[in-house]
């Protein structure tokens, strides 16, 4: 079995931490508008929801307000308090304890990029969902957090002579999209959509990275203290190249969004090759050229 990439149990205690503190949930926010755009864009019931492992209920919340719903579940990373509608259980992405075929609807909110097996965390949720049920989820993607990555990485670089892990991996659209085929989804979608943040300084942006639990988790970061001359030195950098003519630096936030569906016989399904009723050349107007077999040039 493969390391782990990340330390759970150290991204739990600083998600609590944020959370006793003063969640920062504009991220967050934002995504839980979204979810209910897409949701009601579907001409679909969702009876039996749930939330899996958002870091505070704004995604359950959103759907126990929905007309149809009738249970609304949430595995949460962390114990909460209660809530009219939902029922809670704190629990682990990866060990998804539901069983086969019992869920309408699965959705997950800028959870899964924490997660170490986000291909079996897939399998578990399309196991979950029964046929013609829907998974829909938003992540970070891997622009996220480009300008501290590569502040940091340069600054590491003149000050230390090497780098180290700071900043996760994150998901690339590509990937996303081929894992959910690969967990047997159907029709899977994924877009994406940049935020840009602005800050008065590097120093915000870290702020809030704290106030959403979001600081370095990863198991192979280093474990000594950072020095104060690399983190200056990465301010400056940041500065130096992520500014606004205001001052004001800017930081990257892709969010990733997925969707697929549980395989039903009632679904779209793609024609064979060569089954086509009508020519594309015909259908643009436009004239149709072949290569020739032996020179490659069209005749």
């Amino acid at each position: 079995m493969d390391a782990a990439l990340f330390d759970t149990a150290l991204a739990r205690r600083r998600l609590a931490r944020a959370r006793a503190e003063g969640y920062a949930d504009f991220l967050l926010a934002r995504a839980a508008e979204d979810l209910d755009d897409r949701l009601a864009a579907i001409l679909r019931r969702f009876p039996c929801a749930l939330d899996l492992g958002t870091p505070t209920a704004a995604a359950a919340e959103r759907l126990v307000r929905r007309p149809e719903a009738e249970a609304t579940l949430r595995l949460a990373p962390l114990p909460e308090a209660g809530g009219p509608g939902i029922l809670r259980a704190v629990g682990d992405a990866e060990a998804l304890p539901i069983a086969a075929g019992s869920l309408d609807l699965a959705v997950s909110l800028l959870a899964l990029q924490g997660v170490n097996d986000l291909p079996g965390t897939l399998v578990q949720l399309r196991r979950a969902l029964r046929p013609d049920g829907l998974f829909l989820g938003c992540l970070l993607g891997g622009a996220t957090l480009t300008e501290l990555r590569q502040s940091f990485g340069e600054a590491e670089s003149e000050v230390e002579g090497g780098i180290s892990p700071r900043v996760a991996p994150f998901a690339a659209v590509r990937e996303l999209g081929g894992l959910l085929q690969r967990a047997g989804f159907a029709l899977p979608v994924v877009d994406a959509e940049t935020l840009t943040v602005r800050y008065a300084d590097m120093f915000g942006l870290l702020r809030d990275l704290r106030a959403m639990g979001l600081t370095n988790a990863l198991t192979e970061r280093r474990r000594t203290p950072l020095r104060r001359a690399t983190l200056m030195r990465a301010a400056a950098l940041y500065a130096e190249r992520f500014a606004d003519a205001d001052g004001r630096v800017r930081a990257t936030f892709e969010l990733l969004w997925v969707s697929g569906w549980a395989p039903h016989a009632s679904q779209q399904k793609p024609l064979r090759p060569g089954s086509a009723q009508a020519r594309l050349a015909d259908a643009l107007g436009t004239t149709e050229f072949t290569a020739a077999p032996d020179s490659g040039e069209p005749r």
